[in-house]
């Protein structure tokens, strides 16, 4: 007999993290895995302050780490906490209008605000105002994706370092050079960081400091 997968079997995406004993890193992987570390060393009794970052975004994860290691995993997986991936698009209801033909795309209908002219060319456009939205929106994705890139790790780089290294020497400068761009002057700045703190920091803002050139349009 095949033994079935238990209630805590998944196929969704596992949200990574990192926790940190003020600059010392102590666990990075699965949020599963982690909170179960980080709870190894809270019940050591330690006092020293410990922060758990979601490895895409920055974002400080809040870990509830009474009771057992059971515990803890059961209600990561009642939270959905653990579980990464975007938030799905929502669908349209079942019993939204549909014109003939009219495939469901799980399209969002959201109010748009445009001058006159806008809506005036919008709907000379192939397939009406909506394609036309859409194709524009595809591009400008295309074209500025090494742009957005960048913007986002910047974000996310400096989330972290505003969280646990503000009142590190060479912070103020380190976060200029992260808007500037400037990988050589962000190193500098952020060498005599915590070997730990200084890898993850400088991890998180590469990409910001990769982006390609924006895609240039035909002359």
């Amino acid at each position: 007999m095949t033994p079935s997968s238990g209630p805590t079997a998944s196929t969704s995406p596992q949200r990574c993290c990192t926790a940190f004993e003020e600059s010392r890193r102590i666990a990075t992987g699965p949020l599963r895995e982690v909170a179960l570390k980080v709870k190894a060393v809270v019940d050591q009794g330690r006092q020293k302050t410990i922060l758990v970052f979601d490895d895409l975004t920055s974002e400080l994860v809040e870990l509830d780490l009474r009771g057992s290691d059971a515990d803890v995993l059961d209600r990561l997986q009642a939270s959905g906490l653990a579980e990464g991936g975007d938030v799905p698009a929502t669908p349209e209801p079942e019993d939204a209008p549909r014109g003939p033909g009219r495939p469901r795309l799980g399209v969002i209908a959201r109010e748009v605000t445009l001058l006159p002219r806008h809506w005036e060319w919008l709907g000379s456009q192939p397939g009406g105002a909506s394609v036309a939205l859409r194709k524009l929106v595809e591009e400008a994705r295309r074209t500025h994706e090494g742009k957005d890139r960048a913007r986002r790790a910047q974000e996310v780089a400096y989330r972290f370092m505003s969280a646990i290294a503000s009142s590190l020497p060479g912070f103020e400068e380190a976060t200029r050079a992260l808007f500037a761009g400037d990988s050589a002057r962000f190193d500098e700045q952020t060498q005599a960081w915590p070997p730990d703190l200084r890898s993850h920091a400088q991890g998180l803002a590469r990409q910001a400091f990769t982006a390609p050139e924006e895609k240039k349009g035909v002359a």
